[in-house]
């Protein structure tokens, strides 16, 4: 086997190659990925919510990635990625570990593209994120607990087949490419103040850094389930280790091992990383769908419970709230609706 497909030494706990760049991407960077992602993907609705901004006395808007093909923002990273591969990949394929959104953004572009693609993904994964991986034509492969046992496993193949491993956050076109809903939303409401954003594995609230934080005035604020912590520490101590706890719902932010490179976005592009309990997430899906009709994921509640736990410290601000996917589990949306106390 070639040798530049042994993995090389990296800075955080995953596994990294040769052709993995950690170098973050600047805000050209993401200018530059427009010029791709426009050419496949619609842009995103920025929509005024009604009964958020009454209740938070703010302006609150909602960026609505869930209107994306794929139903869920990342689909912008892995177009972007996928569009400049490098022709010696492109019979070898792509590799990759999920929880299932990225896992569809590379199927999408690898579909789009005409490259075959190979997604693993733990044992009890979103069996409609599984099902319409498939549909896009990936392989997919269970294994495992979690996504990080998932992820282990899929770094090992890709180890002995030399297939171009995409990582889920050490990848700086990925980071461009999701950055341009910034863009948008920097073009639609140039006076935000505030924007929280869900946080897995970072490349979301990356790409807000680099175009929202950095174009505006505004504080984009980091937003993670208290059951699975591990990024915030990564913030809060300056540590790459990993944490111990990963017991959340969503498994859109369900990791324990912070990565490298969207870490060092995030280390001076937040201005707050704010961390919101299972039960304020779980009742956020089910203010969505009462209030909004909005079918959304535990991740993105994470950024709705973090705005209403805000309160009175946002009041007469313009907010942004991404909804970052729509891809819960039917049967995890009616346990989280009857469970509620909200009236669906």
């Amino acid at each position: 086997m070639d040798g530049r497909y042994d993995p090389v030494e990296s800075p955080d706990e995953t596994t990294v190659f040769p052709y993995h760049d950690l170098t973050p991407p600047t805000t050209d960077d993401v200018r530059r990925a427009r010029d791709v992602v426009d050419q496949y993907l619609p842009q995103t609705p920025l929509v005024r919510s009604e009964t958020l901004s009454a209740e938070l006395d703010a302006d609150v808007y909602l960026k609505r990635e869930d209107t994306l093909p794929t139903g869920a923002f990342k689909v912008r990273g892995g177009v972007n990625l996928v569009s400049s591969l490098d022709d010696a990949f492109r019979d070898r394929g792509l590799i990759t570990a999920s929880s299932g959104n990225h896992g569809q953004s590379i199927a999408w572009a690898g579909r789009e593209f005409d490259v075959p693609v190979t997604i693993g993904v733990p044992e009890d994964a979103n069996p409609g994120k599984v099902a319409s991986m498939e549909r896009l034509g990936a392989t997919v492969i269970q294994h495992g607990p979690d996504y990080d046992a998932a992820r282990e496993h899929i770094e090992g193949i890709a180890v002995a087949e030399g297939a171009r491993y995409v990582h889920s956050g050490n990848e700086p076109k990925l980071v461009a490419g999701v950055g341009t809903a910034g863009l948008e939303v920097v073009d639609q409401l140039p006076e935000v103040d505030r924007l929280f954003c869900p946080v897995g594995g970072g490349t979301s609230a990356a790409g807000y850094c680099l175009t929202v934080a950095e174009l505006t005035d505004a504080d984009v604020v980091g937003v993670q389930s208290a059951a699975a912590p591990a990024m915030y520490h990564a913030w809060t101590d300056g540590t790459l280790a990993p944490h111990d706890r990963m017991e959340t719902m969503a498994e859109g932010v369900a990791t324990r091992v912070p990565f490298a490179l969207t870490m060092g976005v995030l280390g001076d592009g937040l201005s707050d990383f704010r961390l919101v309990s299972e039960d304020a997430l779980r009742e956020s899906v089910a203010r969505l769908f009462r209030d909004e009709r909005i079918v959304a994921e535990g991740a993105c509640a994470t950024a709705v419970a973090a705005a209403l736990d805000a309160g009175a410290e946002i009041a007469g601000e313009t907010v942004v709230i991404p909804i970052s996917g729509r891809n819960i589990d039917a049967s995890k949306l009616r346990r989280i609706l009857d469970e509620s106390d909200a009236d669906a």
